[in-house]
């Protein structure tokens, strides 16, 4: 303790965090990096795997997900415009049956204009480049002779280089796996197949995309990361401990097997689990506060008092960032400033990418007509990608979707089976008896939960409310008033979508005057993130990892293979209904 108080942060950090790594995976994109270093690898979280073309039809990209199977219906369309002319009352813009003007007109006094041509951003758009989905590899001649016949089957034939001996071959073949933000820019007539292993918070299960696949795809990725961006072997993934920082929308067993993924697959020592909410507070430097985590399909609200996240004022609401850049490409065609381009952000990554470098740069929350001139890119021609001068309007739109969701409209898909999500079991019970190990047969884990009794379901419910609603429902649930007071001056945003200008102090405003008059609250207050809001939660996950000196809450591998997770009593504890207790028994602060 007397070396904690004398050493400095950075050598702190550097002592502690070299063996390290923080893993923060996201509906979106999964943050992973060494405990050491300032910030994170942020890689979209998805991969694409080579698939063969059906006989007589052309080669085509595609993508696996629930969201293709989503239609908007005609009432969902009514109360979409009938929320952005509530809010473009409030902001004091054109309505939707009124015309915008034109792109030579003047504007008006109250209108503002950005320059998408000034920023740097903008200018490397232009410079495009679809994935090279072919890879180069050398054979030497003996093993080209063994392979004749395989050789002849391939889509592309070998062709020799070098000296002309014939020694060695060089063969070009197609890619079986491309990750990260190359997989999102595959070109379109290549046969690949796109998948997100988690969806809305949740592992991406569906019909057509089954559990041993997601955790397949997970596993692959996250290998991929830690070979390719942290350089770790796998013979040396012993030294390293892992850092688990995850969302509140997560159930039991997917935890679990996220846990076995790193502990038995990927081949960690040991390995902990460390709540969002709890690590964005830390991340911050703060013990209590209400934090808001606007993620890319998730927004979670989650108040965290002295340390410990209190799991009766969490609420998950089903937006965020994605669905801001989707609302931002409809208000644009519903006032005809979009291109005349094939735009499709769910069946096309590409077109998402663009959509989401638009939302970044140019959104805002203010109050008055506001535009933005810029590029706007079309990809259907894979030989060259077309692009628009334009000029987009209604920008502040999109944001306010926060406040308003009904203009945001996600996705409505049927859910996947969840009955397998349901891990109830008390986690105080000692009366767990079975005769098998956590792997019989070397399954890896991923069946051991199926013979679980099912119990009703009592999974934190998806409340579709405004964000304003939910910060003050969720600070309101406490119950005391000095804490509420405390929390409403503490509220903390963090996520990709927290960085949108205008929105803390829209939010402070709005949350006051929601307030209920008999609650004695003054002064509402959202404070500044420290450091980039969408890294917070992974820096909160590399304090709490280098401050456990104990790691009495830590999982070593081997406990968790063979024998399960035993705890000072020696009793045998098999759940936890919230996260903050742990992957199992513990209840780490």
């Amino acid at each position: 303790m007397d070396y904690l108080k004398t050493v400095v942060p950075s050598q702190l950090m550097a002592e502690r965090g070299s063996n390290l790594v923080v893993i923060n995976p996201g509906s979106a994109n999964v943050r992973m990096g060494f405990a050491s270093q300032d910030v994170p690898f942020n890689i979209p979280h998805c991969i694409a795997r080579r698939i063969n073309p059906q006989e007589g039809k052309e080669p085509k990209f595609s993508v696996r997900d629930q969201m293709l199977n989503c239609r908007v219906s005609s009432s969902q369309n009514a109360e979409r415009e009938s929320a952005y002319d509530i809010i473009a009352a409030l902001m004091k813009i054109p309505f939707l049956d009124e015309e915008m003007p034109s792109l030579n007109q003047p504007l008006p006094p109250k209108m503002g204009r950005v320059d998408g041509f000034s920023s740097q951003q903008s200018r490397d758009d232009s410079k495009f480049t679809w994935t090279n989905v072919t890879e180069t590899s050398i054979k030497p001649s003996t093993s080209i002779d063994r392979s004749v016949h395989k050789d002849a089957e391939e889509d592309t034939p070998p062709s020799t280089s070098g000296d002309g001996n014939g020694h060695d071959f060089e063969e070009n073949k197609y890619k079986e796996v491309i990750f990260g933000e190359d997989a999102l820019k595959i070109p379109p007539s290549e046969s690949y197949c796109l998948s997100r292993p988690i969806r809305r918070g949740h592992f991406n299960v569906s019909h057509n995309y089954s559990l041993h696949q997601v955790l397949e795809d997970l596993r692959t990725i996250w290998n991929w990361i830690l070979t390719e961006k942290l350089h770790i072997n796998p013979r040396d993934r012993g030294l390293y401990s892992a850092i688990l920082v995850l969302g509140e929308t997560f159930d039991n067993r997917e935890i679990k097997e996220m846990m076995s993924i790193v502990l038995h697959d990927l081949g960690f020592s040991t390995a902990v689990v460390h709540q969002e909410a709890l690590a964005a507070a830390f991340g911050n430097g703060l013990s209590t506060a209400c934090v808001v985590n606007i993620g890319a399909q998730v927004t979670q609200v989650v108040c965290v008092e002295d340390g410990v996240a209190l799991p009766h004022t969490a609420l998950a609401l089903p937006y965020g960032g994605d669905d801001i850049s989707r609302c931002l490409l409809w208000v644009q065609r519903r006032h005809r400033t979009w291109p005349n381009f094939q735009t499709d952000p769910v069946s096309k990554p590409i077109d998402m990418l663009m959509l989401n470098k638009i939302k970044e740069s140019y959104s805002q929350i203010r109050s008055g007509t506001f535009d933005a001139v810029t590029l706007v890119h079309s990809y259907d021609n894979e030989r060259s990608a077309g692009h628009q001068k334009t000029r987009l309007s209604a920008l502040n739109v999109p944001p306010m979707g926060l406040l308003y969701p009904r203009v945001l409209v996600p996705e409505e898909y049927p859910p996947p089976p969840r009955s397998w999500f349901q891990d109830y079991d008390d986690m105080l019970e000692d009366t767990w008896q079975t005769s098998d190990s956590l792997y019989p047969s070397g399954n890896g884990g991923y069946g051991m939960w199926d013979n679980y009794p099912m119990f009703p379901t009592r999974l934190k419910k998806f409340d579709n409310i405004g964000l304003v609603e939910a910060i003050v429902s969720s600070v309101l649930s406490t119950g005391r008033v000095d804490l509420q007071r405390k929390l409403f001056c503490s509220i903390q945003l963090v996520g990709g979508a927290a960085s949108t200008a205008g929105l803390a102090p829209v939010l402070e405003q709005r949350i006051l005057n929601k307030i209920p008059a008999n609650q004695s609250v003054e002064r509402v207050e959202v404070l500044q993130s420290r450091t980039y809001p969408l890294f917070v939660p992974w820096k909160g996950g590399v304090i709490l990892g280098v401050l456990d000196t104990g790691r009495d809450a830590w999982i070593h591998r081997e406990d968790w293979i063979k024998n399960g997770v035993h705890i000072g009593s020696g009793r045998k504890y098999k759940d936890s209904y919230f996260l903050q207790a742990q992957v199992m028994c513990y209840y780490n602060i």
